[in-house]
């Protein structure tokens, strides 16, 4: 009894000092583990609901899945990793601790963000989601990132970045609210700026560099390398012309490129692809001359001609003038295509300015001097009228050559405009005036179809012959006047009139008609020089001379003075004067009668006297002789 009485105590003794000790040390325990401090434990298990983890208590805490990401894919942990939990409440049931990792996390995160503000860090998060304004970022707690701050460009796809772990600066921060803005492009620019400094640091021209093409514009392409960008100018991709990058590079490729030129405090680097081979230019002296038939490749059209190309790096232009011999110009894409394999003849070779002129017309002879050899001035001519203008019509008489029929050639009497006589599409003949092959010019008459007027003019007339002419044109000068359709002469203004007119408009109206006197001829220059002063005087002339000639051919000068007197004689006598004293005077003589016809001799005869009357003027012989003279002294 003794035996089984003593157990008993023994064993309640020790059951009772066990559950003592153990007592305090859950006492001392849960006083360690408080709520709200950061706890380093050691993963244990990771289940699908939680995590276990041993963190020096009686019992494993469990941290809920959640706490990673709702998986356990998500957890990144395994059995002996360590990690900083909370503890966040004691499970009644278990007898364990429930452990946050979340709350552990955002403890954490506020003194990194603090300390990342003041001394002006950076932190790293993940980008949650989208909001309107920016992003949410996960750095143990929720905080803000601006649209404006999340590159150093715009993000052309925003969600691009969700999911994401990137650094950022803290722009601002408040412990006591927990909000903080970050700016993840405050930390590129601080990154690309020691990157900056230390590729500047390395560069020299000449020197070889890789990168990979970031962007592409029409005038080259941005090559990152290390951080910092270079230019690739689109002259500088190709020793041949290059229209735009897209044709040598495309974006993402990796390129070895050469410095040709930097300038650290403008951040800019110029670099050049074309630089890595040999310049073909280099030696086109030697192998290209002017006269030298090649074939090439058109590789580019523009509005002023084709470029082709010789070899690789080496083109040369077409000018659209050396295109065809044709006087219009036509865009070198109605006569070309891209890629096709032409026959050219060089022109001109330029090495220093690395200019090749080139020319296809040049293959074949000139239409023109063809057309010489089948027509001369003179030949008669069919074509078609292909256009008009103020100065004339374009008439197009065999393929790609046009001649020009100028206004003053269509008809021999004046015309306004061609479109008087001609239209477009007409079929019309025209006499062939001249061929200037230099200057691939046809000079087309229409007028001259029925001859040369002004030849038959001036076969027909000779200066000194009297002609009508009509006004067509008053000027400061004198007249331009009309003889014949398509005949014109002039008359200055010394040869209008017997008096002096300083305005020939004061004195003559178009249209109005005189008779001239052909003064001068020049049948080289089609003038005619005319007067209407002189014509006057030889009128008169003609005039007294037909009167001369109508009179009795047997009458002399002294019969017509008989005449004359016989006239006046036959005049009524006036009152006979009182006669004088017998004394003093003589009986008066009876006076015979006077016959019709003229005295033979130049005066009446002896012992007779003619009375003379008073109201007529004398007429005699020397008068009418004088006036004779006066109208001959326009001779």
């Amino acid at each position: 009894m003794s035996d089984v009485t003593k157990r008993p105590d023994k064993d309640e003794k020790i059951t009772a000092e066990s559950y003592a000790d153990l007592l305090d040390q859950y006492q001392f325990s849960t006083k360690e583990i408080g709520y709200g401090k950061l706890i380093t434990g050691r993963v244990i298990k990771v289940t699908p609901t939680h995590v276990l983890v041993d963190i020096g208590f009686k019992s494993e805490g469990i941290i809920p899945i959640e706490d990673f990401g709702g998986s356990p894919a998500n957890v990144g942990l395994k059995a002996g990793d360590e990690v900083q939990v909370m503890v966040d409440r004691t499970d009644a049931k278990q007898g364990g601790l429930i452990l946050s990792k979340r709350q552990a996390d955002a403890v954490r995160a506020v003194d990194t963000l603090e300390k990342a503000f003041t001394q002006k860090t950076w932190i790293t998060g993940r980008v949650k989601e989208r909001t309107k304004t920016g992003y949410t970022v996960d750095v143990g707690l929720d905080a803000f990132l601006p649209a404006s701050h999340a590159d150093l460009r715009i993000v052309k796809d925003p969600d691009k970045l969700l999911g994401q772990i990137f650094k950022f600066k803290v722009v601002k921060f408040d412990r006591k609210t927990q909000n903080a803005v970050l700016s993840r492009r405050l930390f590129l620019q601080e990154e690309r700026e020691k990157k900056r400094r230390k590729i500047f640091a390395g560069l020299v021209k000449g020197q070889t560099i890789k990168g990979h093409v970031r962007s592409l514009t029409n005038f080259g392409a941005f090559v990152d390398s290390g951080g910092i960008e270079g230019l690739l100018h689109v002259s500088d991709l190709a020793w041949g012309k290059v229209d735009h990058p897209s044709e040598v590079v495309k974006v993402g490729q990796e390129l070895e490129v050469v410095v040709l030129d930097f300038n650290e405090r403008d951040e800019k680097i110029s670099l050049g692809l074309k630089q890595l081979t040999p310049d073909p230019w280099s030696n086109v002296q030697d192998k290209y001359f002017a006269g030298q038939r090649l074939a090439g490749k058109v590789v580019s059209l523009t509005d002023f001609g084709a470029f082709v190309e010789l070899e690789k790096g080496v083109e040369g232009l077409v000018h659209i003038s050396d295109l065809t011999w044709s006087r219009k110009h036509v865009h070198p894409k109605k006569l070309l295509s891209l890629g096709q394999e032409v026959e050219v003849s060089v022109l001109d070779v330029n090495a220093e300015s690395k200019r090749i002129s080139l020319g296809i017309k040049q293959l074949a002879p000139h239409p023109m001097e063809v057309f010489k050899e089948k027509y001369a001035a003179g030949s008669r001519v069919k074509g078609v009228v292909t256009s008009l203008t103020d100065f004339g019509a374009f008439v197009e008489v065999e393929k790609g050559i046009e001649g020009l029929v100028h206004i003053s050639d269509l008809s021999w009497e004046k015309v306004k405009h061609p479109s008087d006589l001609l239209q477009v599409g007409q079929e019309t003949e025209a006499v062939i005036l001249a061929i200037d092959v230099d200057k691939q010019k046809v000079s087309l008459g229409i007028k001259q179809l029925g001859g040369d007027i002004w030849e038959e003019f001036f076969a027909r007339q000779k200066p000194g012959d009297l002609v009508k002419a009509k006004v067509v044109r008053i000027t400061d000068f004198g007249l331009f006047v009309e003889i014949l359709p398509g005949i014109e002469g002039v008359v200055f203004s010394s040869e209008l009139d017997e008096k002096k007119i300083d305005v020939p408009a004061d004195a003559f109206q178009v249209g109005d008609e005189r008779m001239a006197k052909i003064l001068k001829m020049s049948a080289k220059d089609k003038k005619i020089s005319l007067s209407f002063r002189q014509a006057q005087a030889d009128l008169h002339k003609q005039e007294y001379q037909r009167y001369l000639e109508s009179q009795n051919d047997r009458m002399t000068l002294g019969e017509l003075m008989k005449d004359q007197l016989a006239r006046l004689v036959s005049v009524p006598k006036k009152e006979p004067k009182p006669a004088p004293p017998a004394a003093e005077a003589a009986p008066a003589a009876e006076v015979p009668p006077v016959e019709e016809a003229p005295p033979a001799a130049g005066g009446p005869p002896a012992g007779e006297t003619a009375e003379v009357s008073e109201d007529e003027p004398e007429a005699s012989a020397p008068d009418a002789e004088g006036g004779a003279n006066k109208e001959g002294s326009h001779d």
